[in-house]
């Protein structure tokens, strides 16, 4: 008992204490931005903004299904960027793939918008997960063939993607005479409401595939080689696989699953879609991985987390006057603390702790240099 105690403490050590030290500076932020602008020291302003970010993302049945829609297109793309790190790739395109998983599923959606739900829906979400998995499919083959890093590609194709975007949007799919660009709502396409107003399929499916991504992983024998390729390719090439082929395979999914994310954001929230579509979850993804230890496990609650974060946000602003900004002050706290781990780890004297970051090895060795890839 007291051995699986150790290891559980040195997995979860550093993300834990990530969310506290997260926490310290969100509430000096709190407490100095309103004595920079009232001049009055007001230290329980920050217990009250927490309270209420709290209450606004669990504190009501409503607040709880908000807090699981905004998480579902977070853990999608959370896998994503989890699955690549598996492989030894750093994934920063999941924004890009994102916004094509939309293209993709408007595109359909909008033709199947009067068609049975049973077709419309499954095409639509199969259409955006098919997008996402051709621009991951490009810098995974770009890779594999002439050895160009995908950091450098997956931030190219994230500017095509919004650009990509934007012109289908403001050309073929917007609706004629409206005022400004916009595309028809998918009608039938949309994913049914199964809690609440809304509530849609999609937390349902969501979690199913992060038990799917944890079978890939530990279950099955490309699992297994993305894993030793990922950790060590002159070892996966020795033992006979096929470090090409893992590679083009492996940013597919993870497209796929990125794809899967804004086609499902799409298809179970907005129903249609602006040129100005405004997220963030591509990069957010990378956080929820990173805090994750891109585990299954680690993802579905940092997701969780991250969500909860987002649905919160308002409350604290209108109860607390608190701008909703700050939820993004203590996303990139807890991912500047997971980055310092080194630190971390040595300022509370953890032995043995691992911050996740583990999975990057293979990124950080070949980031700037020459690829070999055989």
């Amino acid at each position: 008992m007291r051995g699986r105690l150790r290891r559980a403490w040195r997995i979860l050590a550093l993300p834990l204490i990530s969310i506290v030290l997260s926490i310290l500076v969100g509430s000096l932020v709190i407490i100095a931005s309103e004595w920079l602008v009232t001049g009055e020291l007001k230290p329980g302003l920050a217990i009250d903004a927490f309270t209420a970010l709290v209450e606004g993302a669990v504190g009501s049945e409503r607040a709880i299904i908000n807090t699981l829609v905004s998480s579902v297109p977070l853990l999608l793309g959370g896998l994503a960027v989890g699955l690549a790190f598996k492989g030894g790739l750093f994934n920063i395109g999941v924004q890009g793939q994102f916004l094509m998983g939309v293209l993709g599923s408007v595109i359909v959606g909008v033709q199947l918008r009067e068609s049975p739900a049973v077709i419309a829906i499954p095409l639509a979400l199969a259409a955006g997960m098919l997008f996402g998995a051709v621009w991951g499919f490009i810098p995974g083959f770009l890779k594999a063939t002439s050895g160009a890093h995908e950091v450098v590609t997956t931030i190219m194709l994230n500017l095509i993607a919004l650009q990509v975007f934007a012109a289908a949007v403001n050309g073929p799919l917007t609706v004629q005479g409206s005022s400004s660009p916009i595309t028809p709502d998918v009608g039938n396409a949309a994913l049914p409401i199964i809690f609440g107003r809304n509530g849609h399929l999609g937390i349902i499916y969501a979690p199913l595939m992060a038990v799917l991504y944890g079978w890939l992983l530990f279950r099955t024998t490309r699992g297994f080689e993305i894993r030793i390729a990922g950790s060590s390719p002159d070892a996966a090439r020795y033992a006979g696989m096929k470090p090409r082929r893992l590679i083009i395979w492996t940013m597919s999914v993870s497209g796929m699953l990125g794809g899967m994310a804004g086609a499902t954001d799409l298809l179970g929230v907005s129903h249609q879609t602006a040129s100005s579509y405004a997220t963030t979850v591509g990069f957010d993804s990378i956080a929820v991985a990173l805090l994750g230890r891109t585990s299954p496990i680690g993802i579905v609650l940092s997701a969780l987390l991250f969500g909860a974060l987002r649905t919160g946000s308002a409350s604290m602003q209108i109860q607390a006057g608190v701008p909703a900004e700050l939820t993004g002050v203590l996303q990139a706290t807890i991912l500047f603390f997971l980055v310092a781990s080194p630190v971390v780890a040595r300022l509370f004297r953890l032995k043995g702790a691992r911050s996740g970051l583990e999975e990057t090895t293979t990124f950080t060795s070949t980031y700037g240099g020459e690829a070999t890839i055989r």
